[in-house]
């Protein structure tokens, strides 16, 4: 004899599972993706591609049907128990016979609940929830006929909401659960189906739930009478036909473009991580704002951000990167290899092609930048530099301090924290950051000091574009530019002593440099962290910085002078003005090798000590609020730095 599946080509996999299954298991549990459209063959012959979208009800329905299924009965908390299909004369007789006519329409109550599932099962009656109870005796012509001859399956939706507590059932609830669970054992098949195809199959009960374990772990664990089957999001060969289906909606044309058409690809390959639904919502969105079936990625864009003006395109962002490369390397010294390179990541972020060589790439971020090299060279400010350049907002510029993110659960920031524990509520601090400000640049100061479990979360947003924090709600960071920093390769850990010992040095040539750095950011992702695959996803984006120079320490040492001169004048009416010895021991201190070692942090703490502060005690000791103070000289003896100045009025 075929199977009931046999009966179902071209329908989706789970009703093929059910189907099939329905002479050995009572109970199912639907769960993942069970709020979505799926594939059917068209019986009409007149829906583009030859398929129809259909929701969940309707696909059961035409699963259960050609095995003398009569009727589906649904029960929710909202709509109560009804019978499916809605309207058809032998559905609501079939249903009247199971339950009883009083029952249809009635709200749903655990007791009721427990009373439709007896009734279609077959099985005998519960008592009353309350002991003291005493049922009405139904109408004369109330009284169900049972099973016999009705086959009919029991659909319970949204099941995961029957508990009114997600952290543990009260009393009546775990023995609703627990009758179900015993039901499930009890029940017994039942003979009918199609005269030329007679089985003895189960009249199930389906319960519809998002996650595998919304429902109580011991109702399906260890319980061969229920099946638990997962209902997976469309794959691309689904996708592409839903594709050929909704281009209709976008073109006017009725009639289905053809399996080769490039638009209908790009629709199918932008949306891997979507449903149907949200397919057919986005072709709604194009035909709605009149965009052709050529600009859909505009349109699963703003279906994704709910942002319709891309900042990327606008005419501005490319004159302000035309601006940048002449202003930036006067703000970031000594690092043209470095900005060279990362304005062309960024000119090729903007043009959309970062990427583009792979066939999936329209999902990941715009564009991703790893900033390697010495401590204090810029790599921070040029983060700062790219969002106030590209945005023209400093507050489109985020930063997340990695080793603040050095605990186990400390990944919970950036995502939430799951369901039931503390801070649930309050979301994510990136996830939420990123919907609030599609377009921003993301900085990861010193990325390898992260915890483990936060490079799973990189992983997933450089390959996929997305995450879904701990409420379920995911983020897209396509729009995004993403910084990593990182002082891999410039020290390393002495297995002997515990001590860090410097690998290179101020002097050595940028080649070596790069070369000694990239080998270092290699080896902790392979040996030390064991994730090469996440050293893949930045592939040529590594970005090497250089030490800072002798000359270009002179030129950092300038310009906090002239800040340092600029804050006075502003802000105390005070004119500062250095001898040439004064300059030249600063110059001295601030080129020096240690000094240059910590970057322009190095030079402008050497300018704090050396300067500021005897200066501060000079204004202040001499009260002086005005006029022009002249530094002849500055000595430091003793671990005290003396300021040689005269104040002139």
């Amino acid at each position: 004899m075929a199977t009931p599946s046999e009966f179902l080509p071209g329908f989706p996999a789970f009703t093929q599972e059910l189907a099939g299954t329905l002479a050995v298991h009572s109970q199912y549990v639907l769960h993942g993706n069970v709020r979505d459209l799926y594939l059917v063959p068209d019986t009409r012959g007149r829906a583009p591609g030859g398929v129809r979208p259909t929701p969940l009800l309707e696909v059961l329905w035409q699963a259960l049907h050609p095995s003398g299924y009569r009727c589906l009965i649904v029960s929710d908390q909202v709509d109560g128990i009804t019978v499916y299909p809605p309207g058809d004369p032998a559905a609501r007789a079939a249903a009247e016979r199971l339950l009883g006519r009083r029952m249809i329409g009635r709200k749903q109550t655990l007791e009721r609940l427990r009373t439709c599932m007896a009734r279609v099962a077959g099985a005998a009656e519960p008592p009353p929830i309350d002991a003291d109870a005493v049922p009405p005796a139904p109408a004369p012509d109330d009284s169900p006929a049972g099973p016999d001859g009705v086959r009919a399956a029991l659909v319970i939706d949204y099941a995961a909401r029957i508990p009114r507590s997600q952290t543990g059932l009260e009393g009546v609830e775990r023995d609703f659960f627990l009758f179900a669970q015993k039901l499930a054992v009890t029940a017994e098949t039942h003979l009918g189906g199609p005269p030329d195809r007679p089985a003895d199959l189960f009249n199930p009960v389906i319960w519809l739930t998002e996650g595998e374990r919304d429902l109580p772990a011991w109702l399906t664990v260890g319980m061969e009478r229920v099946r638990s089957i997962a209902v997976a999001g469309p794959g691309l060969s689904d996708r592409m036909r839903a594709a050929r289906y909704f281009a209709p909606i976008i073109t006017g044309d009725r009639t289905a473009p053809p399996d080769t058409d490039p638009d209908v690809a790009r629709f199918a390959q932008r949306t891997d991580d979507m449903t149907l639904h949200a397919m057919r919502e986005i072709a709604r969105l194009a035909a709605d704002r009149r965009m052709p079936i050529g600009r859909i990625e505009d349109a699963i864009r703003i279906y994704r951000i709910g942002v319709d003006q891309n900042p990327w395109r606008q005419e501005t962002v490319r004159r302000q990167i035309m601006l940048g490369e002449s202003e930036v390397p006067k703000r970031i010294h000594g690092q043209q290899p470095a900005v060279v390179k990362a304005f062309d990541i960024l000119k090729r972020a903007a043009l959309g092609l970062s990427g583009a060589q792979a066939s999936s790439s329209a999902n990941r971020p715009r564009g991703v930048l790893f900033l390697a090299g010495p401590t204090g060279v810029g790599k921070t400010e040029l983060a700062k530099q790219l969002a106030t350049m590209l945005f023209g907002d400093p507050d489109a510029y985020l930063r997340f301090d990695m080793s603040e993110f050095s605990a186990s659960h400390s990944a919970d920031r950036l995502t939430g924290a799951p369901p039931g524990y503390v801070g649930y509520e309050a979301g994510g601090e990136l996830t939420g950051a990123i919907r609030r400000k599609p377009f921003s640049v993301v900085l990861f100061d010193e990325f390898e000091k992260a915890n483990r479990q936060i490079f799973d979360k990189f992983l997933q947003i450089l390959d996929d574009g997305r995450l879904t924090d701990g409420q379920g709600v995911t983020t897209y960071f396509t729009e995004c530019m993403l910084i990593f920093t990182s002082n891999l390769g410039i020290f390393r850990d002495d297995p002997a002593t515990g001590e860090k010992v410097q690998l290179v040095h101020p002097g050595i040539d940028h080649d070596t440099l790069e070369r000694t750095v990239k080998e270092a950011i290699k080896d902790h992702f392979t040996r030390e962290l064991g994730r090469p695959e996440l050293l893949n996803r930045f592939g040529d984006n590594i970005v090497v910085f250089d030490f800072i120079s002798e000359p270009t320490a002179l030129r950092i040492l300038d310009g906090q002078l002239r800040n340092v001169e600029e804050r006075l004048s502003r802000e105390h009416g005070v004119h500062l003005e250095l001898g040439g010895a004064a300059r030249q021991r600063l110059q001295r201190w601030c080129a020096a090798p240690e000094t240059l070692t910590n970057g322009g942090r190095g030079i402008g703490n050497e300018v704090e000590s050396k300067l500021i502060n005897p200066l501060a005690r000079y204004l202040f000791d001499q009260d002086v609020r005005w006029g022009k103070v002249r530094v002849e000289d500055i000595t430091a003896a003793d671990g005290l730095v003396t300021l040689h100045a005269r104040h002139e009025r």
